[in-house]
């Protein structure tokens, strides 16, 4: 089973479009037994939120299905818990690398790695560009897919 974290700054727009897109990407795949997808976020800004309403605008946009989402923060315990923490810029990766403590195991990577780019997916809250935010996200998820299938 392969168990990935999607981390961004508040878990309401960046990582649950990832966790949604890439259990779409699975299911797809017909591999839904295979994968635990979640998401978190990095901080406590928005713990608690529900998932931001333009990230649902662009999910349903792309007829991509997803399921009520409250923001949560990453834990500690959730470095030995997953297999691959997965943020979308660097700052993210910073304050997940401040809360696992470190990354002896290289599971700590930022999403576009895995589709050779390196670069950030940027902030749909601060940037309004949901669509290209999706895009970003599309092209890493399905590049990981690609690698662990």
């Amino acid at each position: 089973m392969h168990k990935i974290l999607f981390i961004c700054h508040g878990n309401i727009c960046r990582s649950p479009m990832a966790e949604f897109v890439m259990k779409n990407m699975v299911h797809k795949a017909g591999l839904d037994d295979e994968f635990l997808v979640d998401s978190a976020a990095a901080t406590n800004d928005a713990v608690g939120s529900s998932m931001d309403v333009r990230t649902c605008r662009q999910l349903d946009k792309k007829n991509i299905p997803y399921t009520s989402h409250i923001a949560c923060k990453m834990a500690r315990e959730d470095y030995q818990k997953y297999d691959y923490l997965i943020c979308m810029d660097e700052e993210n990766f910073m304050d997940m690398n401040q809360i696992t403590g470190g990354d002896p195991e290289h599971k700590e990577f930022k999403l576009l790695d895995f589709a050779g780019k390196n670069r950030d997916i940027d902030d749909p809250w601060f940037t309004n560009d949901f669509e290209t935010a999706y895009q970003d996200i599309k092209m890493g998820c399905q590049a990981l897919l690609n690698k662990l299938k």
